[in-house]
């Protein structure tokens, strides 16, 4: 479909949606403080000068004058001075006001009494010291607490006023740079979105004949498959503006705050529409409803949750507002949520095949310095299960890989050591392992490798390495599909089954003894043959039906579980049936080897030299065997 650059409207001038919104300065709390203690510190001073005017400061002589002559009114006795009134009056018939320093005399008090003067005694009260530690520091204090609490719990801009805002990333319609260029390996998840575009761009066009776009889009895979670059990816295609947030940031510790964001996103959506509002991670809140609460946190979802369903109930089609979502766990997500009218379009993004993994790593690659030798196609097929977020992770570990090697290219080996790295974890410099470990290990890898190459279905062995991996990986066997595959039949599952067996068999006959490093490899053979038994129904003894369902319960943190439907008898025949497989490949591997020691021994000295075989080598190794030794 030709991608068209025009929009359905011109961004306001205005409107700058990344641009915060400005607070009044008389709103912040901090510029109203600061203005109080200034008016007070002017109210105490003016307050303290004016009083001092009003008196007349007389030497302490003139003092004991007055009182000698009885004009001593009444007066206040401090610790430093002496204030007070005299009976003398001034041009408006008020007494006199004066204040004297005081001087050490034991005999003012029968000088006072003597001459009927009324007195007290105050302490010298400093105002100076009452403004700062009665009225600033208790100020200063309570609105320190407000602020540490506001910046704690507050949702925007460190105000706790603002807890109920929304706290989604916007981002408008010219700075969403993501297109469908920049995005591979997902063209039926692409073709899917195409129509959302087409609505964003030109609603008249779907409008003209009565319909609308569905209200909400869930995009449903497994993490890494690009769920989230695909809604971005539509807001560019779009030239609208994107609202993204994460389901976990509905959710705080008061209850009632999920559902006002919810409100507030709508909100502010409307009054940006056209535009995509893009919720990630919904299962976050769109967990299935009721069980028992857990300290209310169980209640604050399904609030949340509730509110959401009434948005996009309660918002017009028309105005172009497109709500994504995505989610890994659809199974989890409450119906209501499903239903038609709500998410009633839902979009499987699914692993990339061969073709999708190559134009994924042409897209990761494109700014790399690539060296003459790197296949892309090649490198495509040696990574069959990665999704793109683990193939742009190959594409920069093998950048620095060739780095750190100084080396002026990315080369086809710095690919095949990223992609080891990502499957099998890091390679251990120092190897740990003894020399009767590192013996034992060769022949459980050989014989992964020899069963590998011998059964009818098994896979193309890519590499063979006793070189310790990641966490408890002492070697590995690498197998790489011809091509892409959706269905497995029995043999091939029943083939799977014996190049897993394959090591430990190789250990019994070499050793005549099993180490644990079958762990692994015993739990994938039981697991396939108990779902060829339970699931699959690929067996004769048990009949073609399926036994035990898969349940999910929400009352239990939406922990999966199994319903048994059978009896405690048929349960008893499960395990004999699963068993059966298993000893079976036993024996069958057990006869391969033997019949193939030399092979098996020849095999295992070469590995225990080398360390690393390709499946190539593996191949002429086989082939260049000498006769005498050939089975």
């Amino acid at each position: 479909m030709p991608k068209r650059a025009f929009r359905l409207k011109p961004p306001e001038p205005e409107m700058e949606i990344n641009k915060p919104r400005e607070q009044s300065r008389w709103k912040n709390p901090w510029n109203f403080s600061l203005i109080y203690f200034i008016l007070m510190f002017a109210f105490f001073y003016f307050f303290q000068a004016s009083m001092g005017v009003q008196r007349q400061a007389i030497p302490y002589s003139q003092f004991q004058e007055y009182l000698r002559n009885n004009q001593v009114g009444e007066c206040v006795i401090s610790e430093k001075k002496i204030t007070g009134t005299l009976k003398i009056q001034d041009a408006q018939g008020r007494p006199k006001l004066f204040s004297t320093v005081l001087l050490k005399d034991n005999a003012l008090v029968d000088q006072l009494n003597q001459h009927g003067v009324k007195y007290s005694v105050r302490y010298d009260d400093n105002w100076l010291n009452k403004l700062i530690f009665g009225w600033i520091l208790p100020m200063l204090f309570i609105f320190a607490i407000w602020g540490f609490i506001s910046r704690r719990m507050g949702s925007m801009g460190g105000n706790f006023l603002n807890i109920g805002k929304h706290k989604a990333r916007i981002h408008a319609s010219d700075q969403t740079k993501v297109t469908f260029d920049d995005v591979a390996g997902v063209e039926e998840a692409e073709l899917e979105l195409q129509e959302v575009i087409e609505f964003l761009k030109n609603p008249q066009y779907f409008q003209r004949l009565g319909g609308h776009m569905p209200k909400g889009v869930m995009l449903v895979g497994q993490p890494g498959t690009g769920k989230t670059l695909l809604a971005k990816a539509v807001a560019g295609e779009a030239g609208v503006p994107f609202f993204s947030i994460s389901g976990s940031e509905f959710i705080e510790m008061f209850v009632g705050v999920g559902a006002a964001r919810v409100r507030d996103l709508f909100d502010q959506a409307r009054k940006k529409a056209p535009c995509i509002i893009f919720i990630d991670e919904l299962d976050a809140i769109g967990r299935q409803r009721g069980g028992p609460m857990a300290m209310g946190t169980n209640d604050e979802r399904e609030q949340t949750l509730n509110q959401l369903l009434v948005e996009i109930d309660g918002f017009d089609t028309s105005k172009g507002v497109v709500v994504l979502a995505a989610t890994n766990r659809p199974e989890i997500l409450d119906k209501a949520l499903l239903r038609a009218g709500r998410f009633d379009r839902q979009i499987v993004v699914d692993k990339p095949d061969l073709q999708g993994r190559e134009d994924i790593l042409k897209i990761h690659t494109k700014h790399l310095e690539l060296a003459d030798d790197v296949n892309l196609h090649l490198i495509a097929r040696r990574t069959p299960g990665l999704v793109g977020a683990d193939l742009a992770n190959v594409a920069n570990e093998a950048a620095i890989l060739a780095a750190r090697r100084q080396q002026p290219a990315v080369t086809t080996k710095d690919f095949e050591d990223a992609i080891e790295r990502i499957i099998a974890g890091p390679e251990k410099k120092r190897n740990p392992m003894s020399k009767d470990e590192k013996h034992r290990v060769a022949y459980h890898e050989s014989g992964h490798t020899l069963v590998a190459m011998t059964v009818s279905t098994g896979e193309p062995v890519h590499k063979v390495s006793i070189i310790p991996r990641g966490v408890g990986a002492l070697g590995y066997t690498l197998q790489l599909p011809v091509k892409e595959k959706f269905l497995a039949t029995k043999l091939e599952l029943l083939d799977q089954i014996a190049v897993l067996l394959g090591g430990r068999v190789a250990e019994e006959l070499a050793f005549g003894d099993v180490s644990t490093g079958a762990q692994n490899d015993l739990e994938r053979a039981t697991e396939i043959a108990h779902k060829m038994v339970c699931e699959f129904g690929m067996s004769d003894a048990l009949g073609h039906r399926t036994y035990g369902k898969k349940i999910i319960s929400p009352f239990l943190g939406n922990v999966s579980s199994e319903e048994r439907n059978y009896s405690d008898e048929t349960a008893e025949r499960i395990d004999e049936e699963v068993s059966r497989i298993i000893s079976l490949a036993h024996q069958q591997v057990h006869e391969t080897l033997v019949d193939k020691r030399p092979i098996l021994d020849h095999l295992t000295g070469i590995l225990e030299e080398r360390e690393v075989l390709s499946g190539d080598e593996v191949k002429k190794i086989i082939a260049d065997m000498p006769a005498g030794k050939s089975a």
